[in-house]
């Protein structure tokens, strides 16, 4: 298989760095779930990780939290630590494990 060179204003997912690269983000990111507005934000931070899309970190003042509830689900990422995840609901729509964050990442990751 051969590569595909990005073009102008695009990025491969072949050139992120491993270990991972945490940088703030300049775009407005906007989550909807079920036609309503979850979290609204301009202070994302991203993750970049050689093979993986990027992965954006919203500060939890830009969240509406009312509609997260903890979930058992833990996972491990030898960079960021464990992370811990939330489920979603708004009224009676769910999507389980919507959303996950590090409660105590790694020192490299601590703005997580």
């Amino acid at each position: 298989m051969q590569r595909v060179k990005p073009g102008p204003g695009q990025e491969s997912v072949w050139d992120y760095p491993r270990p991972p690269r945490l940088e703030p983000s300049r775009r407005h990111i906007v989550i909807e779930f079920a036609r309503q507005v979850i979290a609204d934000t301009h202070s994302a931070l991203r993750v970049l990780e050689t093979s993986h899309p990027p992965v954006y970190y919203l500060p939890w003042d830009d969240v509406r939290t009312e509609v997260l509830t903890p979930s058992r689900l833990r996972t491990y990422c030898e960079f960021k630590g464990v992370a811990a995840y939330w489920s979603l609901q708004l009224g009676s729509i769910t999507s389980e494990n919507a959303a996950w964050y590090y409660p105590q990442p790694t020192a490299r990751f601590a703005a997580l």
